[in-house]
This record gives C-alpha cells, structure tokens and sequence, in this order.
C-alpha cells in the first residue's frame, strides 16, 4: 500500500487524528491492559494476556500503515480541479444509458468514499471509467453486474 494518494484536507485531518489518537491515547491504553493481564498471573496460560498482545500487535500495524499514508498523500485543493474534465474533488453528474436515472458522484480517495454521501473513489470501477471524461462523453464502466455506460451531464465543484 504505497504510493502518493490524494485527498481533502478534511479527509488527510480525520487520518492525522487517528494516527495521533493511536500513538498517545491507544498505546497508553494497551500498556495498561498488557499490564493488568500480566498482572494475573502465568503468563503461559493467560489468555488475556495473549489478547491484549495480538491486541497491541494489530493497533501497532495500523499505527505503521497510517504513518505510510499520511506521509504519502497530497492534498487536492478546489483550485486545482480541472472542471473540464473528471477528475479527483470534481463532481460529475452523469446519466445511466441504459435506464436514464441520473446521479451525481464525488470522485475522492478510496478512505473517504462514502456512497451514501455521494462520494466515491476515484480508483472503483465507476471512478476510474469516469476519470478525465468530458460533458457529453459516454463513460464505460465495467463492473460485477456487467458492462454499464454512463453519459457525462455536468461537472462541478461541490
């Protein structure tokens, strides 16, 4: 998982403040539990103890793989989006050819898609056959249900 990925900086502050919460907050708390477990006794047959160690191990790896991300992303800003096209940040409403319904879609990074708000990752089936359309394109979007096509309506900043 690595690579430069691209987010609001509402999205990039949520990550920073669990990296943050993690490394005070989460580590204290398992210390903590590590050593009320050990506390109790054998540590041998002491399957609290085990827990909280495996535990310890997962919130460590998160802790890793934020640090990675953070590190690697970059924040898109209004002003960058190209409304000419698709592209990451912009909003794209665009309509089914096949049934005519019309949705809009956010295009954001895989952590902040939300399809109920409207969001969705730039690097889904839907995001990427949208990605760098332009109004009146049909966008080929490949998914489990079969072959979809979508026409591009507008694209704006929302």
């Amino acid at each position: 998982m690595a690579g430069i990925s691209y987010y609001t900086e509402e999205g990039l502050q949520k990550l920073k403040d669990e990296l943050h919460h993690l490394k005070t907050k989460g580590r204290a708390d398992m210390s903590k539990q590590i050593g009320e477990a050990r506390d109790k006794g054998d540590l041998s047959e002491n399957a609290e103890y085990d827990a909280a160690k495996d535990a310890q191990g997962l919130m460590e790896m998160r802790i890793s793989e934020l640090e990675v991300v953070v590190g690697d992303a970059r924040i898109m800003k209004d002003e960058n989006v190209d409304l000419s096209k698709v592209s990451i940040l912009s909003t794209a409403k665009i309509k089914n050819v096949k049934n005519g319904m019309v949705v809009k879609y956010t295009l954001v990074s895989e952590k902040e898609a939300d399809l109920k708000a409207g969001k969705i990752s730039y690097e889904s089936p839907i995001g990427k056959g949208l990605l760098n359309k332009k109004i009146g394109e049909i966008a080929e979007v490949t998914a489990p249900a079969g072959t979809m096509q979508f026409e591009i309506l507008d694209i704006t900043l929302e």
